[in-house]
């Protein structure tokens, strides 16, 4: 169980009022994009993790970098949770993908 897959879902609402705040937004998404995660919807990013393991350091990492004045959701679910859930474009039903694509590295 604590090695079965995992997806961390980051849901944030962040206020863009100001010229200042709407840069503060921008840079925090692109923070979380190049920390891996994937747009799932605006303001919603989900990242996979295969070994099942929380990745600490990325949750601190946002942390860190939380722009003031927001709210920021983090949510661990099992592939199982994620599998199950329904996606509708423009009210149709989409299915998801079985597994992510792995990214190779040499």
């Amino acid at each position: 169980m604590a090695d079965d897959p995992m997806w961390c879902l980051v849901m944030f609402d962040l206020p863009v009022t100001t010229k200042e705040q709407r840069r503060e937004a921008s840079q925090f998404r692109h923070f979380v994009i190049d920390r891996g995660f994937s747009m799932v919807q605006f303001s919603v990013y989900v990242k996979y993790w295969p070994t099942g393991a929380r990745d600490n350091g990325t949750i601190r990492a946002l942390q860190a970098h939380l722009p003031a004045g927001g709210q920021v959701r983090v949510l661990y679910l099992t592939d199982r949770q994620w599998a199950t859930g329904l996606r509708f474009d423009n009210t149709r039903r989409r299915e998801e993908p079985a597994q992510p694509e792995q990214l190779l590295i040499f």
